[in-house]
């Protein structure tokens, strides 16, 4: 078995980097909302012909709700209870190293939506959501696991990338 030493970089790093100087903001509809500056990452250090899993997920960043006051966020209190939280598989997956590095990897297809009703999203290549609670601050996590079937997800190391100007309330 070939080592791999996966690196991972943020795509569009710099309007990343923009909307986080002033605190980026997502809106989250109930039939559910794009990110945007849409989650990319670039991908190197896989064993080429070894198969990989591509995820993502999105993580409360603390435990606070918010309000927009006086032009800026300012803490409002304790946090509302999470949602039920979403692993969103990229598509593409289980792919070889050598695919996921010809390319870059995006997740723009997933919506946010604070819909809870909503049941479609964990596994639905068709209708990727995740729930979550407005006015909260999240965190995008990537996660990139060596296995060749989703089946074995659950029994397999997740290496896990965060890059901290990807938060957003």
């Amino acid at each position: 078995e070939v080592e791999d030493d996966p690196k991972v970089t943020l795509e569009a790093k710099d309007l990343w980097d923009q909307f986080h100087k002033f605190g980026t903001e997502m809106v989250i509809t109930k039939s559910g909302r794009r990110m945007f500056p849409p989650f990319k990452v670039r991908v190197s250090g896989l064993d080429k012909k070894a198969k990989y899993i591509l995820l993502m997920d999105i993580v409360a960043a603390d435990d606070c709700r918010y309000k927009f006051h006086n032009s800026r966020w300012m803490v409002a209190g304790k946090a509302d209870p999470e949602m039920p939280k979403r692993m969103y598989i990229h598509p593409d997956s289980p792919a070889t190293g050598e695919q996921w590095m010809s390319k870059v990897v995006s997740f723009h297809k997933l919506k946010l939506t604070n819909n809870i009703s909503d049941k479609h999203g964990f596994l639905r290549p068709s209708l990727p959501q995740t729930i979550l609670n407005s006015m909260h601050k999240y965190q995008p996590r990537f996660h990139i696991v060596r296995a060749n079937d989703i089946l074995k997800l659950p029994y397999s190391t997740f290496r896990t990338y965060v890059f901290s100007e990807t938060d957003f309330i």
